[in-house]
């Protein structure tokens, strides 16, 4: 019999309202033994919740989720309490006393409802991303991955594969009918275009996945040009340590800000010279090799000369900016000072174009997992077509077995028990 498990699903500390979950098939008896007679079916409606001696814990709202049509697909009960850390700490300790019950290990209620299908692993994957969303362009992500943008996408790739091993099926059982010329090519063209729309979702993954986990942008210049000035700038506060002596910063200092609803990380590092420092030299080998990892660079230059002595390569879509606005006039197009805040907006507009334009080609697929099940069913199917092309069926309806097995990963329907716990391993207790 499965365990009835709870925990408190909203975040801890004081609130308002704190919200309990119960599952399981004792939910609805525990709800009772603490409140009394149970409210009808998704109808909230106040209660007292008491101790065994009839003392009063708190009054709450009560609710009651039958399954399968609940989360986690069994029956689901909720109090919602007062917020107090004490009215909670007491409301746990009375359900943990409750025969059969007890707390829900991180992620349990989730886990549970891909177990019994309420979701499927690309919306458990999008569930938590919602939960760890920090700006609107991730929540818009996550919340197309979690409500099955994904999961549909690939339906219809699974409902073109069978089709397509019907046909390879049909060939081989009836091996002495002829089957049409104008059916194998269209069963082969058909593949062809399957093939094409996997890889297209491939293509944007990579930057679905930065919009996830956030751009990274490296401010890359010689000492003293203004780099950790323009940082604290950008970033609205005193981030980095700022000093008219040259070669200040020596390590990678990283500031997450939302850039327009874009998650961004800026990076300020060592001013990029030769040096006979030797802890100096460590910090420029190390700031010029994560900055050729950023997903864009921002040159802050006193001269556009002074680029190609940072030993840094310019890449499609970096801005060069001049530094120190309010002293020098700048040749670069762009040009801000960090201490007057002259050009930041101009600055963060150019940053914000870049990127905007980046995550526009963004798909569906955000996480790794996601990809790599991906590219398995892709490179399948192009093996069945090459192996159907060639008067081989029977080794290209092995292959599209194949790639149907590389979807039903991608939505957890086969061989991810193995993945679950890392999945799940960021959730809360009550989810």
């Amino acid at each position: 019999m499965t365990d009835t498990i709870f925990a408190q699903a909203s975040a801890r500390g004081r609130a308002g309202v704190a919200v309990i979950r119960i599952s399981g098939p004792r939910a609805f008896a525990t709800l009772e033994a603490l409140t009394g007679p149970r409210p009808a079916d998704r109808t909230a409606l106040l209660r007292t919740i008491r101790a065994p001696d009839g003392e009063m814990v708190d009054h709450a709202l009560a609710l009651c989720f039958p399954g399968p049509r609940s989360f986690t697909g069994e029956d689901v009960a909720e109090l919602h309490v007062h917020g107090g850390p004490a009215v909670c700490a007491a409301v746990l300790h009375l359900l943990s006393q409750c025969p059969g019950n007890r707390l829900a290990e991180a992620g349990e209620f989730t886990r549970r409802a891909l177990l019994n299908g309420r979701l499927d692993l690309a919306q458990v994957e999008g569930l938590g991303d919602m939960l760890a969303a920090e700006t609107e362009a991730q929540r818009r992500q996550a919340a197309r991955l979690m409500t099955g943008s994904l999961s549909a996408q690939a339906g219809r790739w699974r409902e073109a594969l069978l089709l397509a091993l019907a046909y390879v099926e049909a060939s081989i059982d009836f091996v002495d009918d002829s089957v049409p010329d104008d059916v194998h090519i269209q069963v082969v063209r058909q593949l062809a275009d399957l093939e094409a729309d996997l890889r297209t979702a491939l293509a944007g993954s990579a930057i679905a996945e930065r919009v996830r986990e956030g751009f990274e942008i490296a401010l890359v210049g010689a000492p003293n040009v203004g780099k950790s000035t323009l940082l604290n700038a950008l970033a609205g506060r005193d981030a980095a340590i700022t000093s008219s002596v040259a070669g200040t910063t020596r390590d990678v200092i990283e500031v997450k800000m939302d850039l327009r609803g874009l998650p961004v990380t800026l990076l300020d590092m060592a001013g990029l010279r030769e040096s006979s420092d030797l802890i100096e030299q460590i910090g420029v080998q190390k700031a010029r090799g994560r900055a050729e990892r950023a997903d864009l660079r921002l040159f802050l230059v006193d001269a556009v000369e002074d680029l190609g002595m940072l030993g840094v390569g310019w890449q499609e879509g970096d801005l060069l900016v001049g530094a120190k606005r309010d002293l020098v006039r700048s040749p670069a197009g762009l040009s801000v000072s960090g201490t007057t805040g002259e050009g930041i907006s101009e600055v963060l507009d150019a940053l914000a174009m870049q990127l905007e334009t980046r995550a526009g080609t963004a798909t569906g697929v955000s996480h790794r997992r996601q990809a790599d099940a991906i590219a398995r069913a892709a490179d399948a199917v192009g093996r069945a077509r090459a192996m159907i092309d060639s008067g081989l069926p029977e080794v290209g309806s092995v292959e599209l077995r194949n790639a149907a097995r590389a979807l039903d990963f991608l939505l957890g329907k086969v061989d991810v028990e193995t993945i679950l716990d890392t999945v799940f391993q960021s959730f809360c207790l009550g989810k």
